[in-house]
């Protein structure tokens, strides 16, 4: 069952497409230009349509989704954390 998918390994996050993801779930993610699938663990709760970090960010780092720059990480954001506006800010003001 997938959890999460991600457009291109190159993203670094990607969207959970099911319902009640919960903190220390082992998660299956697709990797869709690549058709292949990645797993981890949850380390926070995070809604449907929500997404998570798959790779470790930094602040000041870029986050990529489906390819695009979507904003800037403002904390540190950790692998399988959920990403959202508490921890991602837009790059344009």
């Amino acid at each position: 069952m997938i959890d999460f998918v991600v457009h291109d390994e190159g993203d670094s996050v990607g969207v959970v497409v099911v319902e009640g993801v919960e903190a220390g779930a082992d998660l299956t993610g697709w990797i869709m230009d690549q058709d292949r699938e990645i797993a981890f663990r949850a380390v926070s709760d995070i809604p449907i349509g929500h997404k998570l970090a798959i790779k470790p960010l930094q602040a000041g780092d870029t986050v990529i989704k489906y390819g695009v720059d979507i904003g800037k990480a403002v904390a540190t954001i950790a692998l399988g954390e959920h990403a959202h506006v508490h921890n991602i800010k837009t790059k344009r003001w």
